[in-house]
């Protein structure tokens, strides 16, 4: 009696640390389910919008300028931020406001990525911070699912700002 449920209790552990293994493998290396918060993103991405990230992205290092990413952030690692890739390793970028007659500009670092939300007016980025690191980095934002009159894949930014960089 005791050793039937005992093998019944070790059943049920192994396959919840199986199961909790395939969970994490998939949302670690594959994407997940992200609502995002705060106006940054808007337009583009609004308050409490539910978007899929995919995170193999990532790991082949096919990140683009355009895509919406979502980042640990560098000025507190316990926060995601969702940004747009304005600038990888190499290119050019303007530090300044879009207003600002003078426009300064600085390159990005080997290794790291310029992120800029959407809405420039209201969002803290690599315009504060710095580049980022790339290895911040956790996926790529790639289909909005909520609500569901926006549903479909995410499109170029809607203020053309990503052009800034030239």
């Amino acid at each position: 009696m005791i050793q039937g449920v005992l093998g019944k209790m070790l059943g049920f552990l192994g396959f919840t640390v199986q199961y909790g293994c395939l969970t994490h493998c998939a949302f670690e290396y594959l994407g997940e389910i992200v609502v995002c918060s705060g106006p940054s993103m808007e337009p583009t991405i609004k308050n409490y919008d539910v978007v899929i990230s995919e995170n193999l992205s990532r790991h082949f290092y096919s990140i683009q300028k355009g895509d919406i990413v979502i980042a640990k952030c560098p000025n507190d690692p316990k926060t995601n931020i969702c940004k747009r890739v304005i600038g990888l390793e190499g290119d050019k970028v303007c530090v300044s406001d879009a207003s600002n007659l003078l426009k300064k500009h600085s390159y990005v670092p080997k290794g790291h990525v310029w992120l800029e939300g959407d809405n420039l007016k209201n969002s803290t980025d690599s315009r504060i911070y710095g580049p980022v690191p790339y290895a911040l980095i956790k996926g790529r934002i790639f289909l909005k699912v909520w609500p569901l009159n926006a549903f479909g894949f995410l499109q170029d930014s809607p203020n053309g700002h990503i052009l800034r960089n030239d």
